[in-house]
């Protein structure tokens, strides 16, 4: 049917640029003479009407010969989406019964899990804060009866950071290191903020912050103070001068060595830690406790450079001067004998040491002094420190002229031979340093290395002469 011949273009009709406008243009311009003023329009229309009529006549054969294969085709598709029909309403009815089971047995139940997960995540989160702030209260506690025993009186005595021993006299050193452990954990327990850490939100809660701002506060100043106190007011020599028996020397001596090691241990617990991803053993530096070993030896330095100074003006006070000298290096030298001693204190917010390197490095507490004053001996720090101060001032009395300069210029020779015991008397460990006989006889051999010291602290003196 569709290979019989007609003269109809239906290529043209079905083309998808076909434009009915162009069409019919161009059957007017194909009939008409372009030169005709009146236009006829009735044969481009007749042409029209007649290729309808032929389109028309065309469908109808076509659909009276094909009737009975369409009607055939129809009822079959009808027939196929009535079935298709079916089966989708029965898969329909299917997933919709699946749907309402899945959302009674799953999805309720999952809502009231869900209620029941949010309910018990903030239980937890709950009990870990109770048990924060009682970790917290008891450590607080612990704090404030500690500080009884440190303090001697009720609390912290209105917070003073400078408060007095107990009326008793009693000097509880073993009392500011169970403090200063104390004031540790509970600040290690407070700065543990992080989302799962023991203290995390404890700072929303009112009796943390109080604990934080009435008593550990203070109580960290005060036991601060008193471990810097212990250290400043270190001396060795003062407990053997005088009348007392040695058995009583002996026992000052003891008291004032467990003193500083109290405030060595204090300081060294209560200095400053460095950030979460640097902390090490390898890595901390105890800065409170260098900072305030730096300040006695300084103030030591201080206190023999005026004493020296002002005696070379008046000399007759220097053999009061140079002993006293002396002995305010022998209790550097102490210091010295003590320090070696001591190992660095368990610190609850830092690991042991994981290498034989870095246990050697923190064997003592006198590796990092030293370290930080870039000298290996403390004695020798002391005389060389003395040394360089000590030459300007010379150097000043001479300029200035008068009694004095004529004085030390004649009396040359005795300060070189009073410097040099002074010296070598300072630089030597004396009995109430606790050290033993072998490390006595170690000083005594190298001896001849004060010599050195010696030369130094008499050129500064006797140089400018």
């Amino acid at each position: 049917m569709a290979s019989e011949p007609s003269y109809i273009d239906y290529e043209a009709f079905l083309d998808p640029s076909f434009s009915p406008a162009s069409f019919a243009n161009s059957l007017v311009v194909a009939t008409n003479n372009a030169t005709d003023t009146p236009l006829d329009l009735s044969t481009p229309l007749s042409r029209v009407l007649f290729d309808l009529q032929e389109i028309d006549t065309h469908i109808h054969t076509l659909t009276t010969k094909s009737a009975l294969p369409l009607l055939t085709h129809t009822r079959d598709q009808t027939t196929a989406a009535g079935k298709i029909l079916t089966q989708a309403d029965g898969q329909i009815a299917a997933v919709s019964q699946g749907y309402e089971r899945l959302e009674r047995e799953v999805l309720r139940k999952w809502e009231a899990a869900e209620e029941a997960r949010v309910a018990t995540v903030n239980s937890l989160a709950t009990v870990r804060l109770a048990r924060g702030v009682a970790r917290c209260v008891a450590l607080g506690r612990q704090l404030d009866g500690q500080m009884v025993e440190v303090t001697g009186r009720g609390g912290l005595g209105g917070g003073e950071g400078t408060a007095s021993p107990s009326p008793t006299g009693r000097d509880d050193t073993r009392a500011l290191e169970r403090a200063a452990s104390t004031i540790v954990s509970l600040r290690r327990l407070l700065s543990d903020t992080a989302a799962g850490e023991e203290g995390y939100s404890l700072d929303r809660v009112k009796v943390v912050r109080t604990i934080k701002s009435e008593l550990l506060i203070p109580a960290e100043n005060l036991v601060k103070a008193r471990a810097q106190q212990a250290i400043n007011r270190f001396s060795i020599t003062s407990t053997s001068n005088g009348s007392a028996s040695t058995q009583s020397n002996y026992k000052q001596a003891r008291d004032a060595r467990a003193r500083l090691v109290s405030g060595v241990n204090v300081l060294y617990l209560l200095s400053p830690l460095p950030p979460k991803q640097q902390a090490g053993q390898a890595s901390f530096t105890p800065s409170l406790l260098l900072s305030a070993l730096q300040s006695y030896i300084q103030t030591t330095i201080t206190a023999s450079l005026n004493n020296l100074s002002r005696s070379l003006t008046m000399l007759p006070t220097l053999d009061r001067t140079l002993p006293e000298i002396s002995a305010r290096c022998q209790d550097i030298f102490a210091l010295e004998a003590i320090l070696s001693t001591i190992r660095p204190p368990t610190h609850p917010s830092l690991p042991e040491p994981q290498s034989q390197t870095q246990e050697k490095e923190n064997q003592n507490l006198l590796n990092p002094l030293l370290t930080a004053l870039d000298t290996s001996s403390l004695p020798s720090y002391f005389w060389r420190s003395l040394a360089s101060s000590l030459s300007p001032r010379v150097q000043e009395i001479l300029q200035r002229g008068g009694v004095s300069a004529r004085t030390l210029r004649s009396n040359k020779d005795k300060l070189k031979r009073e410097i040099r015991e002074c010296v070598l008397r300072g630089s030597q460990a004396t009995i109430s340093i606790g050290v033993g006989s072998g490390e006595k006889r170690e000083a005594q051999e190298e001896r001849k290395n004060w010599e050195r010291e010696a030369a130094v602290m008499v050129g500064s003196v006797v140089g400018s002469l």
